[in-house]
């Protein structure tokens, strides 16, 4: 929805940002495909089966994503741009987690999130997160333009 400011200018209802201390929280079932055994190149390559560091990044940064859904326009999406974090103790396979990310305000054109992974056990990760907000076309342009090389 947009309305008219006193000099018939358009302005809109976008939210600009979140109130710091807003927090979402998202419970998953970790899977054999979270092991990090699937990102083996070479059978030489050794993990563990457990809850992998790049899987529990990816579900911190989704609970930040949901965070900023109510800042999005059509067109726009959110995308990771730091991640921060400690793998502080192993999560088994076929465990139920929980990743939170509070929001802790914004630096420039960044939204900063708090975030942390929590098991049966306790916090398993933590650590700090940013986020921008970018038109989605615009970033798969830029991502297709990597394909031809340095300039």
């Amino acid at each position: 929805m947009s309305h008219s400011n006193e000099n018939n200018q358009p302005t809109s209802d976008r939210l600009e940002s979140l109130a710091v201390g807003t927090r979402h929280e998202l419970t998953y079932q970790v899977a054999a495909f979270d092991s990090p055994r699937t990102l083996r190149l070479e059978d030489q390559d050794e993990f563990p089966d457990v809850l992998a560091t790049a899987k529990m990044v990816g579900l911190m940064e989704l609970a930040a994503a949901r965070l900023l859904r109510p800042l999005l326009q059509p067109g726009e999406l959110s995308v990771g741009v730091q991640v921060n974090i400690e793998h502080l103790a192993p999560t088994p396979l076929f465990s139920e987690v929980r990743a939170c990310a509070t929001y802790q305000g914004k630096n420039g054109k960044l939204h900063l999130f708090e975030v942390e992974l929590l098991d049966a056990g306790g916090v398993a990760g933590k650590g700090t997160h940013a986020r921008a907000i970018v038109q989605n076309q615009r970033l798969m342009e830029g991502a297709q333009r990597r394909l031809a090389g340095p300039k």
